[in-house]
């Protein structure tokens, strides 16, 4: 950071403020503290008769890989509405009954994805702008070799767990970093 966000000022230090146990960007002329803090990566699986929409990337990062339709929250959001805006910028589909499915924290790259079960509100779908191929699958269909990331395989590993189950659970997990 190089300038203050607040009042512009190029007068930043970096250190633990009053009251804190972390070292932040603290403005020296105006005081203003610059929190840096995890970013929230919401999703959807969108259900139709048992299969599970799920939409092939046409960006980068993982271009042309499966993935359940996830993305960042935008400010003035709630998660849930965060997820079904996802869903339908990346498959063109409407999903109703978001039910809250797992949490996936990914700490060594500040990131906490929460992704909700949903009923596709019909069977209208379709490729939006950021997907090469959209496509409802079962779980003898599913690409595992050809999942994006891990948290999209951990939402589609509980959900088929689940429903053969009969059972509908919130699952947390963690991406441990191994270098």
């Amino acid at each position: 950071m190089n300038f203050c966000s607040h009042c512009g000022s190029a007068q930043l230090a970096f250190k633990v403020p009053e009251g804190d146990n972390r070292p932040r960007y603290i403005c020296s002329d105006c005081g203003a503290i610059h929190y840096s803090n995890p970013k929230i990566v919401t999703g959807c699986l969108p259900i139709w008769e048992g299969r599970v929409l799920l939409a092939k990337r046409a960006i980068e990062p993982r271009k042309g890989y499966w993935n359940v339709p996830s993305g960042y929250m935008e400010n003035g959001e709630t998660v849930e509405q965060g997820a079904a805006r996802e869903v339908r910028e990346e498959t063109l589909a409407r999903v109703e009954n978001l039910t809250l499915h797992t949490v996936f924290s990914i700490p060594h790259i500040s990131q906490v994805y929460i992704h909700f079960l949903a009923e596709l509100a019909s069977p209208d779908f379709g490729i939006g702008e950021e997907s090469l191929e959209v496509r409802l699958f079962t779980e003898a269909e599913t690409p595992w070799k050809e999942i994006a990331f891990t948290s999209s395989v951990f939402s589609l590993k509980h959900y088929f767990e689940d429903r053969r189950k009969g059972r509908r659970e919130v699952h947390t997990g963690k991406m441990e970093w191994r270098s």
